[in-house]
């Protein structure tokens, strides 16, 4: 079922039993609720999934600020809107800086944090492709922008991940709604997030279970960074895989992301796990 969240008008989008334990996913930037479609099968067999395009992405309108704390309080919107407690919450990318927001800010809502791609320092971002720069980055990222085709966007998607898979239509067709202008503030907050603190300090002060999933063969976040989760939580490398493990290995990462859920999230040996 989709909706628009009456109080905020952040788009959301249920999947599977409404009364199933409550999972909350949450995507990166330049992406929309869409990216997570690969692994909804898995899911949503029995877990009230909950997806959401954050301000100013898919089909959300652009808020008046992107700082990462003010994303996480939209969100915690959504769910004391639908009644929600103690939800699972799993991050692609950027979407981690949310998800770990939302824990800073509102424990009662994040029982657990999945974080999947997410880079945990500035550091550690790569250089980065030459038809992703073309996209994003000025002198000519916005004459680019604007006049970018599918195939353009196609191939921009591609150079994040390891492996030649699909990149689902509707993350494409989503992905026209987002300015040029609105990516630009959208990543100056996750940058500003990442400075003032990096997120492995951030979950050491939290009390909540987390697990880690990184593509081995990242090009955009240096995998050998998720070391740097090992302290706070148990790492799961995906030999092979790039930056998208929703769409290069959907099966294996919900596969992790279910085991958690059902096995381990409150085990102590997952709040602060050697990888």
């Amino acid at each position: 079922m989709s909706e628009h969240d009456a109080a905020n008008g952040i788009h959301v989008v249920h999947d599977g039993p409404p009364q199933g334990p409550p999972l909350l996913l949450l995507h990166g930037s330049g992406a929309s609720g869409a990216s997570w479609g690969p692994m909804l099968p898995a899911l949503a067999a029995h877990h009230h999934v909950v997806r959401v395009d954050l301000p100013g992405s898919g089909q959300s309108p652009p808020p008046p600020t992107y700082d990462v704390p003010a994303q996480a309080d939209r969100v915690a919107e959504v769910l004391d809107g639908l009644g929600l407690r103690s939800v699972t919450v799993a991050g692609h990318s950027s979407g981690g800086y949310v998800a770990t927001a939302l824990a800073e800010r509102r424990p009662d809502l994040a029982a657990a944090l999945v974080l999947i791609s997410t880079g945990p320092r500035a550091e550690a971002l790569l250089p980065q492709p030459a038809i992703v720069r073309a996209l994003t980055a000025p002198p000519f990222g916005p004459l680019v922008w604007a006049v970018r085709s599918e195939p353009m966007v196609r191939k921009g998607l591609a150079a994040t991940m390891a492996r030649p898979v699909p990149v689902p239509d509707a993350v494409v067709a989503d992905l026209k709604h987002t300015t040029y202008r609105g990516f630009r503030r959208v990543l100056h907050g996750y940058d500003a997030y990442l400075a003032e603190r990096a997120v492995p300090d951030r979950l050491a002060a939290l009390d909540v279970p987390v697990r880690v999933v990184f593509g081995g063969a990242d090009p955009r976040w240096d995998p050998a960074s998720a070391r740097l989760y090992a302290t706070v939580a148990r790492v799961e490398m995906l030999a092979g895989v790039g930056h998208v493990p929703l769409w290069e290995a959907p099966e294996e990462t919900a596969r992790l992301l279910l085991e958690f859920v059902e096995r381990g999230a409150g085990a102590p040996s997952e709040r602060r796990q050697q990888a």
